[in-house]
Parts: C-alpha cells; sequence; structure tokens
C-alpha cells in the first residue's frame, strides 16, 4: 500500500514580536499629531529633510561589525559587497553621517527636522516595541547653549501646541558634563574604554522606570534581576561610590529625586556646592545657569522648563546639555498601577557626532519626539481622533451592464469632485442584500441606490443608513421592514450632491449633540 500523501502544511499568519499592524485611526491620529508638531518646528524656521532606514553599520556609531553578525541592538544584513548595513535605531546618527557627506554644501547652522521609523533589535514588552517613530528638530552648527535653550523652549511650545496643558508637562534639563563630573568625583574606572561609565549612565537613566532601589541594584556588583528572572549585569561600583552618585543626584532619600519640585536656582546652587569639594570642573553647571537665564528671560517659568540633576538620557554620544519631555498626568499601567505617564521625548548636545565623519569639530543639539508613546498620551488626554472620520458614501450597484456601471462611476466622481468620500460597491452586485450589509459594516451614512427604472426617470434612491437604523428599531418584521423602507426617499439625479452635503452636515450636527 502506499503510503497517504500528507496534506500541505497551512502558513501560519503571526506578527513578529515587538512589531504591530497599524489600523486607520491610529495612522489618521498620527498624521494629525504630527502634523502640530510640523507645525511649531516650521514657525522655529526649521527645514524637512529625508535619510534612509538603512545605514552603514559602522556609520551609525554605536555598534560597530565586530562580529560575525552586528546584532548588539540593531538589526543587520550583509550587503552583497560585504558591508555591513543596519536599520538605523534613532534619526540622530544618520543625521550626522549625512551632515558629514554634504558638509561643503550645507549651510550651517543647518537647522532641520525629520520624522521616521526607527528600529531597535530589543526585548519587546508592553508598550515596548521594535519599529517606533520618531520626529526629530536639530541645529548643527551652533556652538552656544542659547540653540540649547531654544530646543527646550521649543520642546514646551510643541507640547501646548498638541494640547497638553501646563502642570501635565515639563521640561527637565540637565548637563552630561555635569553627569562627568559626578562620576569623576565618584573614581569610576578610566581605563576600560569607557565601558563602567557608560553601565553606570545607562543604570542611572533607568531611575524612572526602577525607583532609587533598582538604579542601586544596576550600580552595584551583584546586579538586578528582573520579575522574569532575567538578570541585568551590574555596573561593579562600591557602597561608597553608589553612596556618592546617589547624594549628588539628589536620590540619597527614596522620597526625592527628579520629581521633586525644588526651585531650580537652589538645585543649581547645591549642585555646585556638591561638586566643589571634588576638585572637578564646573562648566556643565555654568552652563545650567546659562540656559536657566535664557529660558527664564524669554518667559518660560520652572512650571515648563525645569533643571534637574537627575536627567540622563541614555545614548552615549551627548556631550553637553541634556532634556527630556515628562508628561505628569496618572494613567493607569497593565499592572492596575495608577503611574506617572513620564517620558515621551528628549534630546541634547551631541557635539562629537559628526566630528567622526571629518575629524573637524560640528556642534550640534537636537531633540527627538516618540510618536507613538506620545500618542498614547494625547490620547489619554482626550486631544485626538475628536474629529472622527466619516465612512464613505456608497453608490450600490443594481445593474451590471457596462453603461450602468458608467452611470454609477459617474455619480460617485460627482460627489468626490465636491470634497465628498465616495465608493462604488465593488463586490458582487447580484445580491443586493449584501450591499446593504456592507455599508452597515462599513460604518456608512449613506446609501445610493439607482435601478433601471429610476435611471430612466432620472431619479435616484437616498438611504440615510444611520436614520434607518433608528427606525428599524421600532419594526418587528422583515416584510414590514422592507415594505416601509426606513430612511430611504427619492430625489432627481441633479440634486444628488446639494442633497448628501445637506443629509452629511445634519448627521454630523447630531453626532456634536450626542458628543
Amino acid at each position: 500500500m502506499s503510503e497517504k500523501k500528507k496534506k500541505p502544511q497551512k502558513l501560519k499568519a503571526r506578527l513578529p514580536r515587538g512589531f504591530v499592524d497599524r489600523s486607520p485611526a491610529d495612522i489618521r491620529a498620527t498624521d494629525e499629531m504630527v502634523a502640530n508638531i510640523k507645525s511649531v518646528y516650521e514657525r522655529y524656521g526649521f527645514d524637512p529633510v529625508e535619510t534612509p532606514i538603512f545605514e552603514y553599520t559602522d556609520c551609525l556609531g554605536k555598534f560597530l561589525p565586530d562580529q560575525d553578525r552586528p546584532n548588539e541592538g540593531v538589526f543587520s544584513v550583509q550587503d552583497d559587497d560585504e558591508q555591513w548595513m543596519s536599520l538605523r535605531y534613532d534619526l540622530t546618527a544618520p543625521l550626522a553621517r549625512h551632515v558629514a557627506e554634504n558638509v561643503n554644501t550645507i549651510q550651517l547652522p543647518y537647522r532641520t527636522y525629520r520624522a521616521g521609523w526607527v528600529f531597535r533589535n530589543e526585548k519587546p514588552g508592553p508598550g515596548r516595541f521594535r519599529q517606533f517613530m520618531q520626529f526629530d528638530a536639530d541645529t548643527v552648527g551652533a556652538p552656544g547653549v542659547q540653540a540649547d535653550a531654544e530646543m527646550c523652549m521649543m520642546m514646551a511650545d510643541t507640547m501646548e501646541a498638541l494640547g497638553i496643558k501646563r502642570g501635565d508637562y515639563v521640561i527637565r534639563v540637565n548637563n552630561r558634563k555635569v553627569l562627568d563630573a559626578i562620576l569623576l568625583a565618584a573614581k569610576i574606572r578610566t581605563d576600560d574604554d569607557g565601558a563602567q561609565k557608560l553601565a553606570v549612565l545607562r543604570s542611572l537613566d533607568k531611575y524612572d522606570k526602577f525607583g532609587v532601589d533598582g538604579v542601586g541594584q544596576l550600580l552595584s556588583v551583584k546586579g538586578r534581576t528582573d520579575e522574569s528572572g532575567d538578570h541585568t549585569k551590574g555596573a561593579g561600583l562600591s557602597d561608597d561610590q553608589i553612596d556618592l552618585i546617589m547624594s549628588a543626584a539628589g536620590w540619597n532619600d527614596p522620597t526625592s529625586g527628579p520629581k521633586s519640585e525644588l526651585s531650580d536656582g537652589l538645585t543649581l546652587q547645591n549642585l555646585e556646592e556638591e561638586l566643589e569639594g571634588h576638585s572637578v570642573s564646573l562648566d556643565g553647571v555654568h552652563e545650567l545657569s546659562a540656559i536657566r537665564n535664557l529660558v527664564r528671560a524669554a518667559g518660560y517659568d520652572q512650571d515648563r522648563i525645569l533643571f534637574d540633576p537627575s536627567v540622563v538620557r541614555g545614548l552615549e554620544y551627548y556631550t553637553g546639555p541634556v532634556y527630556e519631555a515628562e508628561l505628569l498626568f496618572d494613567v493607569t499601567n497593565e499592572k492596575g498601577e495608577t503611574v506617572q505617564f513620564g517620558s515621551v521625548g528628549g534630546g541634547g548636545r551631541y557635539d562629537g557626532l559628526v566630528k567622526r565623519f571629518t575629524g573637524q569639530d560640528v556642534p550640534a543639539t537636537g531633540f527627538s519626539i516618540g510618536v507613538s508613546r506620545l500618542m498614547t498620551a494625547l490620547k489619554n488626554l482626550g486631544k485626538l481622533g475628536r474629529d472622527a472620520v466619516v465612512a464613505p458614501v456608497l453608490v450600490t450597484v443594481m445593474d451590471g451592464d457596462t453603461e450602468a456601471l458608467g452611470k454609477y462611476q459617474q455619480i460617485v466622481q460627482s460627489l468626490r469632485a465636491a470634497g465628498i468620500r465616495a465608493e462604488m460597491y465593488q463586490g458582487n452586485w447580484k445580491k443586493f442584500g449584501n450591499q446593504l450589509n456592507y455599508a452597515d459594516r462599513r460604518g456608512s451614512p449613506i446609501a445610493i441606490i439607482q435601478g433601471s427604472d429610476e435611471r430612466a426617470a432620472g431619479k435616484v434612491q437616498i438611504k440615510d443608513m444611520i436614520e434607518g437604523r433608528k427606525q428599524a428599531e421600532a419594526i418587528a418584521s422583515n416584510e414590514e421592514y422592507r415594505e416601509a423602507r426606513p430612511g430611504q426617499f427619492e430625489i432627481a439625479e441633479t440634486e444628488i450632491v446639494p442633497e448628501i452635503l445637506k443629509l452629511l452636515a445634519s448627521q454630523a450636527e447630531d453626532r456634536a449633540k450626542a458628543g
């Protein structure tokens, strides 16, 4: 006996971990938000630019192809010339490459913005994706802290342009030179190519996520083990080193830290006093004081821009001021806990990034908004999707001959020319009931019906799908429903556009009243 042939296995449709499909509502909400952000950037005199999603891996700077496959945090492929390319992990490193490659033609200072997808080859989790959108603004070629002050003010203006009121956000500002001074005072190792320094900075950057105890574990020799059992290697500091860092950052008391609303003038004064006894540079503190004076002179008080020595920013290419946009309102997380929403964007000065290519100092500063995260925040505040997109008017198909189809298409085009969303039914036209079911499921506000009799008389039937649903609730039987034709009336072909506009306006008024 011959063996029975096995049926071929069906391919299983599955989404890769850490990636999501986007719905029409999400896409439209993103477009609405990006347009508002763009309007602020344009008002500040910034211009758009676009770079590709792939870069040569060595040009990204943070990750180098020193293994068979570079995969530490990035997605990489090898080109046919054996060069490694990686999906960009942010929009700043590609900008540095773009500026360096076009440095002789770009007018400095170069003020630019761009939005795009970035990719992280990291462990996904709740609210943490491997692909997400960022919206950046940068000034390249401006060495003074006035450029950093402008970035902070633009971040504040952007939050308010998105409908986030004062008191619901704050821009927190620090300086990597301050952090360097703290680490120098704590005698962090300098003979390991910066490995321990980077580990310490990354640990401090987890304060909002893990709190004082979690940061202490990450700074320690033992490291930290999360709830899933995953272990993060510690930075290897002694208890005395950890105590000094915690004290300088204002974390020596679990009730204090970056959320405390100290006078920022007093904060800077205390920070200077903390560092004075350790023979370290105070340049960072002085730069923060200059930025503070500039933003205060422009009318931005500490309820909008606050100076906070605990702000880190995780990427190691920052060289000076760093800043973070934080939302202060409460939300419920995936565990049912009430927490503050937290950071939705940030940035800082990165004077050395372009220099990697040119060998010349090219100062730069900029910030990045996490579009997906900020969209979630705006939905929580009810600031997005308030003007729901109305589904298309459906022109049904009663006859499938060329002449009739041409007439239906003519009706559709006249509606579109008047700015009305419209579509002609493209399924099996012979089952008319399916067409109205389609309109119902599609959420179409109106269906237009024209059979051969109506076409000969120059008439059409208009079915108000919304009113029809209301009337149908009071009808007991299918026969009575077909006889009553709820929400349906007849008009002349010549009146289609004005009647549809009138009916859509009436429906919009009803929605506004209901809302």
